[in-house]
């Protein structure tokens, strides 16, 4: 089933570059836009009528830019490799090169001789500052450089309040978000280009996909992530089409259950730009308009709120760019966080003796995803139960998640531990049992990821040790051995982040 996208132009209106001599090249610079469909860069390339120049750049040399993960390393070589086929089958070629991408670009400008270098924005500081940096060096050579809003519905500077200042609340930001319109209608993606090889003559040198070392191979531990995951824009498509013909129905309830798939799935493919923001909500539009997905319109309203919060979460980003390394509210830097390097392997590896917290981390390190409940379940352990530094729970998700965004990864975590704009209020803890209880009532979910567990009845099976000593041997189980007994107690944890969080309230308020 596919979803058509009303009033879609077959290309970008024709655009002209003055004073660049009609056989010089448009340079197209792929970024985190890693798609053909509805990519403003690329479509305004197209619509010249010059040859194109396709390039990737793997840049780990140039100072501020934040390195990927491990998981999001793996993503993005898949990623580019379905990106080249895609090029390919329009007559273009993408073109990779490793380095500093100022330097990278300033040798293919001199090589090139190019009518104008054009991207889709980014938004880390370090990003923005590349950015900004190479913009003026083109411009300087008399060069045409252009960027444009691939990643976003809305640039983070547009949306603010009647006074005119950035928003640190979620729901008057979305609302005002909406009362400027629904997003344009994205663009068909080119049916042709014509490519232009790189000379061999160039002073900087391509490399292969493959030899950019992306994919794990002695051990090969993203073996289920291949299994799970389909990277690239069709797989996007895929996964787009699978969600509105059958999970959207329901999603305002089962969004929360990780026992069942009950979400889109859809944030790796936004992370890399594989699908735009701008796809999805008019593909959800004309979906629920034309009564081809089956949910309400409370299940399709509440799926694009989850749109708002990634926005929201890139508003926040740009008002203050620290964001995955330095509390918005400067009253938690003297915070007492107490957890130790023992705590905080056992959360990693998945082993603190509370299922449904084990489970989530342990997807995570299987498949490169986690649930969105589920990972509000252990960001919250990890802060609160454990008194552990949010930052380290965000540099490990950074490392392991496939979807790690430079946006709503540092803002989720900042949300979990209170020190975020719009943050969860600090007496808010949630209860591990309870929350298992609720959210994977059979146990299913745990008996997935932490399958010594499977044989324990669900009246146990998210709290092992209070199961009756029968029990536990007929599920075949050793605490201590064969699955851990609780790292903490929850309800003395409880008590003591109470404590330290309210000690450090008091102590703001004097």
């Amino acid at each position: 089933m596919s979803f058509p996208h009303a009033s879609v132009p077959a290309t970008a209106p024709v655009a002209s570059i003055d004073g660049a001599a009609p056989e010089a090249p448009v340079i197209v610079w792929f970024r985190n836009d890693l798609r053909l469909a509805d990519n403003p860069a690329l479509a305004f390339a197209a619509s010249t009528g010059r040859s194109i120049i396709a390039v990737y750049i793997f840049d780990e040399s140039t100072d501020g830019l934040r390195r990927l993960g491990g998981a999001a390393k793996w993503w993005l070589g898949c990623s580019l490799e379905s990106l080249g086929r895609a090029l390919a089958g329009i007559g273009a070629e993408l073109t990779v090169f490793t380095g500093a991408a100022q330097t990278i670009i300033d040798a293919l400008v001199k090589d090139l001789k190019p009518a104008a270098v054009v991207w889709n924005r980014r938004y880390e500081a370090g990003e923005q500052r590349q950015d900004a940096a190479i913009k003026s060096m083109l411009k300087a050579a008399g060069l045409d450089a252009r960027s444009f809003n691939s990643h976003l519905l809305n640039e983070p500077w547009e949306v603010s309040s009647k006074a005119g200042s950035p928003m640190k609340v979620f729901t008057p930001y979305w609302r005002a978000a909406r009362e400027r319109g629904e997003p344009t209608p994205p663009m068909a993606a080119p049916v042709r280009l014509t490519g232009l090889a790189l000379p061999a003559s160039t002073h900087v040198q391509p490399v292969s996909i493959a030899g950019l070392g992306l994919k794990p191979t002695a051990p090969d531990w993203a073996k289920e992530m291949a299994e799970r995951w389909t990277p690239g824009e069709a797989g996007a498509r895929e996964n787009l089409s699978l969600f509105l013909e059958s999970s959207v129905k329901g999603y305002g309830e089962n969004r929360n259950r990780p026992d069942r798939r009950s979400t889109s799935r859809l944030s790796p493919h936004l992370r890399f730009g594989e699908i735009s923001p701008r796809q999805i909500w008019h593909a959800a539009r004309s979906a629920s308009e034309a009564g081809r997905a089956p949910g309400s319109s409370y299940d399709m309203e509440k799926f694009l709120t989850e749109i708002g919060w990634r926005e929201f979460s890139y508003h926040l980003l740009h008002q203050f760019p620290g964001l995955a390394s330095t509390n918005f509210q400067r009253r938690f830097d003297d915070f007492p966080w107490a957890g130790g390097q023992t705590h905080l392997e056992a959360w990693q590896k998945g082993k603190t003796g509370y299922p449904i917290v084990d489970a989530g981390m342990r997807e995570l390190w299987r498949t490169g995803w986690m649930h969105n409940r589920v990972r509000m379940i252990v960001g919250s352990f990890l802060v609160k139960h454990l008194l552990i530094d949010w930052r380290k729970g965000e540099d490990w998700f950074w490392d392991t998640l496939v979807d790690a965004d430079p946006a709503s990864n540092a803002a989720s975590w900042q949300w979990v531990a209170g020190s975020g704009a719009d943050a969860a209020p600090y007496f808010r803890i949630f209860a591990p049992v309870l929350q298992g209880e609720k959210f994977d009532p059979n146990g299913d979910y745990v008996r997935t990821y932490v399958p010594e567990l499977a044989k324990l009845p669900k009246a146990f099976i998210h709290k092992p040790w209070l199961a009756p000593h029968p029990e536990l041997v007929r599920a075949g189980i050793t605490l201590g051995r064969d699955y851990p007994h609780p790292i903490v107690v929850h309800e003395d944890a409880r008590k003591r982040a109470l404590a330290a969080f309210k000690n450090m309230s008091a102590e703001a308020a004097e």
